[in-house]
């Protein structure tokens, strides 16, 4: 299942979770998954008409009194000790992540320290996990969206008036494709903006795709506007062309280099944890002679456009370079995913890689084989060709 975000009259937090929920997601079942992090709040949802449009409007109603200045840290201890599905917690730290930064640089303060004040209460809070609550509901595996409309004029926030687009938003959407509208107020929120760059892949025209749900999203302010204040977003499935005679993907990395001869070791093996943690799509060391005869190692990052900024500065910050060099390239890649075989160990969760002829296989994950050989204290060369067998047995086609 695919997701294309249409904001033709731009994005907001409480817009894309009244589309979800346009959707179907249920609102009970999201109230459930959210009370696991957040108490003290209600969602209520209204059937709206712009412009003849039917939409839904969520209002979260906050019934205890807010903390509404969060911090940074505040909000990343309550996500990560919290239960939510891995994929929602990572999305919704990288969101947080965004605005964090996006807030330290306007203000000139410490990352881990900055208060959020309007986006750092319940409702924002609610917005921004509920967002990516519902993309796991709906089974979305990837998000396109439109080029994004900005607004103008001025708004009141806690520091005082300030121009449309907010600084905020503005540092969020670098490097995201957005064109004007005749909107005179603000259309793409900091929370709107940090859940479209989290999860879009890539921002244009509407892809190829069977359409099988729609859902409107109804934002609260008269925009001024000859479009409706809404956010559509259109469910389907990808078209495939079945005529292609590989399976193959292709897409647009960044590959990004530095070279370091002053190191340790240690340094390296922390580093390379942290860069995948933060969205890498691969990492590795190469042994360079560099001046004076020193050995050395080059750090090589593999990572896609919108998390080039966050690879570097990782880089430039944990490690004794001065420097990096960047450069975007295409590669192709075969589809995978994780998925539950049964074997004789009991159910064993696998890779599923589809090859270019469209055929699968699959490839025993390495940490559940290891788990399994200590268990049992078994060699991991016969978990290994075990659970190679029992996958060999499934249909190769499927």
């Amino acid at each position: 299942m695919i997701a294309y975000v249409d904001m033709f009259s731009g994005i907001s937090g409480d817009m894309t979770l009244g589309a979800m929920i346009d959707l179907g997601v249920p609102g009970s079942w999201l109230k459930k998954e959210l009370s696991s992090v957040l108490k003290g709040f209600q969602l209520k949802t209204n059937i709206v008409y712009q412009h003849h449009l039917r939409a839904t409007d969520i209002i979260v109603d906050v019934s205890e009194e807010d903390n509404s200045s969060r911090n940074y840290k505040d909000i990343k201890d309550l996500i990560e000790k919290s239960s939510l599905p891995e994929k929602v917690k990572e999305n919704s730290l990288l969101a947080f992540k965004k605005i964090a930064r996006a807030e330290s640089a306007i203000h000139g303060k410490d990352i881990e320290t900055v208060h959020f004040h309007e986006i750092g209460g319940i409702d924002s809070i609610v917005d921004i996990i509920g967002s990516f609550l519902c993309v796991e509901y709906l089974g979305i595996k990837k998000v396109y969206a439109s080029i994004i409309p900005l607004g103008s004029g001025s708004v009141k926030c806690s520091h005082g008036k300030i121009p449309v687009p907010v600084p905020a938003t503005l540092l969020i959407l670098k490097d995201v494709p957005v064109k004007p509208s005749d909107a005179a107020t603000e259309i793409v929120t900091p929370t709107g903006a940090a859940i479209i760059t989290t999860l879009a892949s890539s921002f244009g025209e509407i892809p190829e795709m069977r359409i099988k749900k729609v859902g409107y999203g109804s934002g609260k302010r008269d925009t001024g506007s000859s479009l409706p204040n809404l956010l559509r977003i259109i469910l389907g499935d990808a078209i495939r062309d079945q005529k292609k005679t590989s399976a193959a993907q292709k897409e647009t990395i960044h590959i990004v280099k530095t070279n370091v001869d002053d190191m340790s070791p240690e340094i390296s093996g922390f580093l390379m944890e942290n860069l995948f943690e933060n969205k890498a799509l691969d990492v590795c060391y190469v042994p360079v002679q560099m001046k004076k005869n020193r050995p050395g190692i080059q750090i090589e990052v593999m990572c896609r456009k919108k998390d080039l900024d966050n690879i570097i500065d990782i880089i430039l910050s944990q490690t004794t370079s001065i420097g990096v060099r960047y450069h975007e390239c295409e590669r192709f890649f075969l589809l995978r995913e994780k998925v539950f075989i049964k074997t004789l160990f009991g159910k064993l969760q696998v890779k599923k890689i589809t090859n270019p002829d469209n055929t699968v296989r699959f490839v025993p994950e390495y940490d559940v084989a290891k788990k399994i050989a200590k268990d049992k204290k078994i060699a991991l060369k016969d978990v290994y060709n075990q659970i190679l067998c029992d996958a060999a047995s499934l249909d190769q086609s499927s």
